[in-house]
């Protein structure tokens, strides 16, 4: 009888990959080290482990924003921070200046250095005030 029981409750608690229609909706896909997806969602899991095609990676910079096109995007469900779907209507409305992918990535080269100037002057001025701050990489240990 154990037997028996054994396989109806794992039917009971399998789950099955959800497969969504071909004319689905556009979704953007927040992940954890802060990229951001956007692409139509083919399939998800119990896991939230993602299946996204035509997609792309949007950067944005200030009032700018660059996508670099990806193709098809498997995600696993770990990196998954937010999903939603994208109104059409207001993306289309956005006030952002969509520009080239090489413009992108040196605008975002350039904010990247200006803040990495902007971190090493505080941590130059605390030094001067005789505080010793922790090095930002270092910050999770604590």
């Amino acid at each position: 009888m154990e037997r028996e029981i054994l396989p109806h409750l794992f039917q009971v608690f399998s789950f099955e990959l959800f497969r969504i229609g071909e004319n689905s909706e556009k979704h953007l896909v927040l992940l954890r080290d802060g990229r951001t997806l956007i692409g139509f969602l083919r399939s998800i899991d119990q896991f939230a482990n993602l299946v996204l095609h035509q997609t792309l990676e949007r950067i944005y910079v200030g009032q700018k924003y660059g996508d670099i096109p990806r193709g098809i995007f498997i995600v696993r469900g770990e990196n998954v921070v937010l999903v939603g779907e994208i109104d059409l209507d207001k993306e289309s409305a956005s006030t952002l200046q969509c520009v080239t992918v090489e413009k992108i990535l040196a605008d975002l080269r350039q904010e990247k250095e200006a803040r990495s100037r902007a971190e090493k002057l505080k941590i130059q001025a605390s030094k001067e005030r005789g505080l010793m701050l922790p090095y930002p990489d270092s910050l999770d240990d604590y």
